[in-house]
């Protein structure tokens, strides 16, 4: 039995008769929509849906996307991806030109974790490897990283979007963190990607959650030079600076405790500037302090770089009340028409 939740005529956002694609609720909707179309897809398959019973194909048609690869795992063979083309009816573009008025040519979108039994395990054990900062690792990862480089390679940067929910938002943005170290900046719609810390954006009191995060600051900076000391050839490295260009939009919901931290990631960042410690903080903000621990004892040098430091993303906030952390994480939330949402850049200097 479907659930009203995949059914779009009842959950969809059927206001967006007409998309003005320079409107960013209106991208933004799209977006989630087509990663919904994602979820819907593997639930097609699980339920056995097929041919007219299918309810995963309104979630993109709707918006006049047409469904051109299924990305599949390797493993449990379920379905974590997608890639969209868009096809509008009056097409006033051919396959030449690239993306007009602001639309995209193509969209991968990656779907978050599944909790029913043909995909939970396969799902929770990527959701491991996220915790371990080993995604990278992971052949589903790859599987997805080679159909985001062939498009890229095909169509150019320009022309493909980015877009995933939970851990799927965590594929897409190492794919575009990828991409933008070799100098292709692709437009990312990221909903509610993990960031793994301690909860300390749900400190109610503004002036002890600050004084945490200010002595975060200086112990992590304080680690990172001395990791610098014991590793010369991250003096010259600067990966960092290099994703400065590449700005991502991140859409999360301050009640949901896995992407909160990014609001007081990045809002930190601009208090520590204020108060005349932006030095210390441009150096704190690029490590995690976890794992420069382990390589100030001597472990772990060479791990790869922690997937949620990011040093410029476009960071919407949805403040509208939540009933619980279910709709706080769900991505239906990211389509609604009535949603009260902070929206702020912020870009690495």
């Amino acid at each position: 039995m479907a659930s009203e939740r995949e059914v779009f005529g009842l959950s969809g956002p059927l206001h967006l008769t007409n998309i003005d694609w320079n409107n960013a609720h209106h991208r933004r909707s799209v977006a989630a929509s087509l990663v919904e179309g994602v979820y819907i897809l593997e639930r097609d398959r699980q339920e056995k849906r097929e041919g007219s019973q299918a309810l995963a194909p309104p979630w993109w048609e709707f918006f006049h996307f047409k469904l051109v690869r299924k990305l599949i795992d390797d493993v449990d063979f379920c379905i974590f991806g997608a890639i969209y083309e868009y096809k509008p009816p009056s097409s006033h573009c051919n396959d030449s030109i690239v993306s007009i008025d602001g639309n995209p040519r193509y969209v991968i979108a990656f779907r978050g974790t599944i909790t029913k039994p043909d995909s939970f395990t396969r799902d929770f054990e990527l959701d491991i490897h996220i915790m371990r900062n080993g995604l990278h690792q992971t052949s589903r990862f790859e599987i997805g990283m080679q159909a985001v480089r062939n498009m890229v390679g095909t169509v150019g940067a320009s022309n493909v979007w980015l877009a995933g929910h939970s851990l799927g938002a965590a594929m897409a943005m190492l794919a575009g963190k990828t991409m933008a170290k070799m100098g292709n900046f692709l437009e990312a719609f990221l909903f509610n990607p993990p960031y793994l810390s301690a909860p300390i954006e749900r400190i109610k009191d503004k002036k002890v959650k600050h004084g945490i995060r200010i002595a975060g600051s200086v112990i992590t900076a304080g680690l990172a030079l001395a990791a610098r000391g014991k590793n010369p050839r991250s003096r010259s490295e600067d990966p960092f600076s290099a994703l400065s260009a590449w700005t991502p939009s991140l859409c999360v919901n301050p009640a949901d405790h896995l992407c909160s931290e990014y609001i007081g990631y990045f809002e930190h960042r601009k208090k520590m500037e204020e108060i005349g410690a932006g030095a210390i903080e441009r150096l704190a903000t690029q490590h995690s302090l976890g794992g420069l621990f382990m390589s100030v004892v001597g472990k772990g040098v060479e791990a790869a770089e922690p997937l949620h430091l990011l040093p410029s993303a476009n960071l919407t906030v949805n403040l509208s009340p939540s009933n619980d952390f279910k709709q706080a994480h769900g991505i239906h939330q990211w389509w609604r028409p009535d949603l009260s949402l902070k929206c702020s850049l912020y870009k690495f200097k």
